[in-house]
């Protein structure tokens, strides 16, 4: 689990995220990043209703999303970042998670 210290929660947050990060898009994952003035980095995750009908389903992309995160959190000191799924997800393996966000996160820096 993320500490809740690194984590983003609040709906204003998100938002700013939104409109002033700078976007990455893969295969199955986008994310937005923005600079912050705290000292560590903070991450927040989406898995719309596009990606599947189910809460379990949605609840379980966020689980392996999160876990994947975690690799890379010392990395992100200075950063808010939104992690989203694409329908593209759904039966992808763990390690191919973990390169597509790698790939990512080291396009956005």
């Amino acid at each position: 689990m993320i500490p809740k210290t690194n984590r983003l929660a609040k709906k204003k947050d998100f938002q700013k995220v939104f409109k002033k990060g700078r976007l990455a898009a893969g295969k199955f994952l986008w994310l937005k990043c923005q600079k912050n003035d705290k000292d560590g980095g903070r991450a927040g995750f989406v898995v719309g209703l596009k990606v599947s009908k189910k809460a379990t389903e949605r609840n379980k992309i966020k689980r392996r999303l999160r876990s994947a995160f975690r690799r890379f959190l010392g990395k992100m000191s200075g950063y808010n970042v939104v992690i989203g799924a694409k329908p593209e997800i759904k039966g992808k393996k763990f390690l191919e998670i973990v390169r597509e966000l790698e790939n990512l996160l080291s396009e956005i820096k």
